[in-house]
């Protein structure tokens, strides 16, 4: 239940059994703490994958995200700049700067924490088979304040 300043008015308790996951750009996503969970003050997602889940380049217009690397590793690019970003690692992601990921170490598991909330509505709606399409995923992408500005990361 969300307060009316934005915040949240009551605890919100969720397990593995009551989150939502959903396949999107060749890994999996559960959603730890939707925005609808927070008051849309933030998205906490939990990710999953193998060697190569990576997003295109992109930026976005309105939230930060925050990855913190929990197993493996990840290429992050911001910019003109590339990091190696570890288990135990982390890497914040001003808006409005271009920046992609993809995944190095045979296997990853990483959370995001996207502020305010809201990319993970998103991810829901290109988890949808429709995605595939770079077009359809390029628009949906805008819809939600975030703009694809170039290609998919390659390990």
């Amino acid at each position: 239940m969300t307060h009316p300043s934005g915040g949240i008015s009551t605890p919100v308790i969720a397990t593995p059994e009551t989150q939502t996951a959903v396949e999107f750009l060749g890994g999996l996503v559960r959603f730890r703490a939707g925005s609808q969970d927070t008051g849309g003050n933030y998205a906490l997602l939990e990710h999953t994958g193998e060697r190569g889940y990576m997003s295109p380049l992109h930026q976005h217009r309105a939230d930060e995200e925050t990855f913190l690397i929990l197993e493996g590793s990840l290429r992050v690019e911001v910019g003109t700049d590339t990091y190696q970003v570890g288990a135990g690692g982390l890497a914040l992601l001003p808006r409005g700067l271009a920046h992609g990921f993809v995944v190095t170490s045979p296997q990853a598991r990483f959370l995001t924490l996207h502020t305010p909330g809201g990319f993970d509505r998103f991810v829901a709606q290109a988890s949808d088979a429709r995605a595939s399409d770079p077009a359809e995923l390029t628009r949906m992408a805008a819809a939600h304040g975030i703009d694809i500005v170039g290609p998919p990361l390659l390990p």
